[in-house]
This record gives structure tokens, C-alpha cells and sequence, in this order.
């Protein structure tokens, strides 16, 4: 998963295409828990890119955009919100993908 460098890139990338941006930090035990199925839905939905987005690091965009736990998912498809899958709960599988279905 590409990892975001720079406020301007997440502006670009949500403005411009499918993209899928997850919330997390290096802290997060429910986020390492959903690591190693993580490439295997990226596969799945190979027609979004997926954006790894270090809460600590973009506290701003977290604050703009209203995510208060993690992990989180939020899409973007050409400058329009397409879904938010927002909670400090633990994700499952199937909830992502259930989210990711949702997306279309």
C-alpha cells in the first residue's frame, strides 16, 4: 500500500481517480491485526488505489474529515466522497469488503 507524503498529494489523489485512503498509525494493535489481509483486498479491488494515511503524521486531514478512530476507511472517487467505513472498532474482513462493495 503507497504510503501519503504530503497534504497537496492527498488533495490530488482524492480530486483524481478511485482512491481508497486508510487511516491507521504505527501504535494501532486493531490496525496491525487487519495488515496481512490488507494486500489481498487491494487485489480484490484492484480498480482503487489504496492510500496508507499515518493518522499522527495528517492529524489535520483527520480533523477535516471527521475521522476520530482507527482504522478507518474513507473513499474518493474525482473530488466526491463515495463511502466512509469510520469507528475505532476493530475491522473484520468482511467488513471491508462489505465497505468496498458499497463503494460501486
Amino acid at each position: 500500500m503507497r504510503k501519503l507524503e504530503t497534504m497537496e498529494e492527498f488533495h490530488e489523489l482524492k480530486n483524481n481517480g478511485k482512491h481508497v485512503f486508510m487511516f491507521s498509525a504505527d501504535w494501532c494493535p486493531d490496525c496491525r491485526i487487519i495488515e496481512p489481509i490488507l494486500p489481498e483486498i487491494e487485489s480484490e479491488y484492484s480498480e482503487y488505489t489504496f492510500i496508507y494515511v499515518d493518522r499522527d503524521q495528517f492529524i489535520d486531514i483527520c480533523i477535516e474529515h471527521d475521522i476520530y478512530g482507527i482504522p478507518s476507511f474513507l473513499g474518493y472517487e474525482n473530488g466526491k466522497e463515495t463511502g466512509r467505513f469510520v469507528s475505532k472498532d476493530r475491522k473484520t474482513k468482511e467488513e471491508i469488503q462489505e465497505f468496498m462493495n458499497s463503494l460501486s
